[in-house]
């Protein structure tokens, strides 16, 4: 009765575990969820009555040609008509799948990455191959043997703050990386949804800004920086690949919601927008730094981690390496909510030992008691 690619339908188990996680008394490091208290507080009041029509399927003109220039700011060379506004980035996923793959294309992926992207890859009956990530960016020697020996539709990477592992490549990775793709001529679909919560001001140009050859897509959201519930994101594309694109959106959902494009356009526009961004990040800050602290006090002895320069989560590895998935269950029990590692990883034996928490979603003075309910669970595996 249903479409072949059905059996490659998995469940989300992020959103499982988002709705375990609101039961009363659970303290959740599992989702990325932004805090209640960096949204804004918008005068909805003051909508204007033309976005309550039917709209265009690109996106509000005025909210394209502002993050037409904010990209030109970051270095991407782009005019307005490049861009597609989308129902959360996670749409931008969606469209690039029907655009590229087939069954059992290759599809080139860090190792490891974002596990929404590969539950939409294998849906579309991708061959994901993942790429180990180093401290600074990808390893270029597997990635051009897998470049040769795949021949991949893409490449998918996240190069700021990277989800789950909170790597940030530095420039000297970003220029390889963008050689690799020029060498290879490997279209590049970057998504960077974390690249404005930087705590320490790093150097990070768009990787898509410095190719020469290689086709690219560029994507964004407005869910961290405002509120996810809007569902607003957007790409920027190659001028190559912007027209099938809009298509494909067309044939999705015509048009993206029009007051949240109303409230997109208000923040890139206002004078404020700098303030409110420092004050963004400086609220983090504290949380990723109080989250450091937490760890180091109570886990220390038994994980190690990077603290992240930007983004919303830290990376352990077990010193002690288990499968983490069957302590899923438990961990709610006792009243914690985590992110099991393996879940990350595009091979089939996934390597073991490895949890993602979430720091930005959890008040401070939970921190601790939250790490001490997950090491008991740890303990008692």
């Amino acid at each position: 009765m249903f479409a072949e690619r059905i059996q490659h339908l998995t469940s989300s188990i992020i959103r499982e575990i988002l709705a375990a996680a609101q039961q009363p008394g659970v303290i959740s490091f599992a989702g990325g969820l932004p805090a209640a208290g960096s949204f804004p507080e918008p005068d909805w009041s003051v909508l204007p009555t033309y976005v309550k029509q039917y709209g265009m399927s690109e996106g509000e003109p005025e909210l394209r040609e502002a993050i037409a220039a904010d990209a030109r700011a970051k270095g991407i060379r782009c005019e307005a008509n490049q861009v597609l506004v989308l129902s959360g980035s996670q749409q931008g996923l969606d469209l690039v799948s029907k655009l590229f793959i087939d069954p059992h294309s290759s599809v080139l992926v860090e190792s490891p990455t974002y596990l929404a992207a590969l539950q939409c890859f294998r849906l579309f009956q991708a061959d994901c191959q993942g790429v180990p990530l180093k401290a600074n960016g990808l390893d270029m020697a597997t990635f051009e043997s897998q470049v040769r020996d795949h021949k991949p539709r893409f490449a998918y990477l996240i190069p700021s703050f990277q989800n789950p592992s909170g790597t940030c490549y530095d420039q000297a990775a970003r220029h390889e990386t963008a050689a690799m793709l020029d060498k290879y001529g490997l279209p590049l679909l970057e998504d960077e949804p974390y690249c404005e919560l930087d705590y320490d001001n790093v150097e990070k140009p768009p990787i898509c800004s410095l190719l020469q050859r290689a086709p690219w897509i560029y994507q964004g959201s407005f869910s961290k920086i405002l509120m996810p519930g809007l569902r607003v994101g957007y790409l920027i594309a190659h001028p190559s690949l912007i027209a099938p694109l809009v298509r494909l959106k067309q044939a999705a959902d015509l048009h993206t919601n029009r007051p949240g494009q109303w409230l997109a356009l208000d923040y890139l526009r206002s004078a404020e927008k700098p303030q409110r961004l420092a004050r963004l990040q400086g609220f983090y800050r504290e949380r990723r730094d109080a989250f450091a602290a937490a760890l180091e006090s109570e886990f220390a002895d038994i994980a190690e981690w990077q603290v992240p320069s930007g983004g919303l989560f830290f990376w352990l590895k077990l010193k002690q390496v288990r499968d983490t998935r069957p302590l899923l269950q438990p961990a709610l029990e006792a009243g914690v909510a985590f992110m099991p590692g393996e879940a990350f990883f595009a091979e089939e034996q996934p390597p073991l030992g490895y949890l993602r928490l979430n720091f930005s979603h959890t008040e401070p003075e939970l921190m601790v008691e939250g790490l001490q309910r997950l090491r008991k669970v740890l303990e008692s595996a």
